[in-house]
């Protein structure tokens, strides 16, 4: 079973109060799908496992709207959700032992 790792992101406007007159949007990448968003918090959570190989990162964009008059209350807010990998499929070495060197100042991949 694939883990994954995640830094959330809470979305607050400086307008809000704490009086639930804002609500807050998500759109882009996996929204709604892959990430929700607390429309009165603005905490957003992944709602299904992530895979790094599947995609490396989420472009999302979120809003603060006033609920009373439907407008924005500040720009749109872009962000990127970056997703950190594990070794899932880790290496097996089934006939060891091995012996193996690399000269010093060998270039990458060598």
């Amino acid at each position: 079973m694939k883990r994954f790792d995640i830094h959330f992101k809470h979305l607050h406007s400086d307008l809000d109060k704490g009086e639930g007159a804002v609500k807050y949007t998500l759109s882009g990448d996996g929204a709604g799908t892959v990430f929700t968003i607390d429309e009165t918090t603005g905490d957003i959570h992944a709602i299904r496992s992530l895979d790094r190989e599947e995609k490396p990162f989420y472009t999302l964009r979120a809003r603060a709207v006033d609920i009373e008059t439907r407008k924005p209350l500040e720009p749109e807010s872009e962000f990127i959700i970056k997703v950190q990998d594990i070794n899932d499929n880790e290496p097996k070495f089934l006939d060891g032992p091995y012996i193996a060197s690399v000269p010093e100042m060998s270039p990458v991949g060598e």
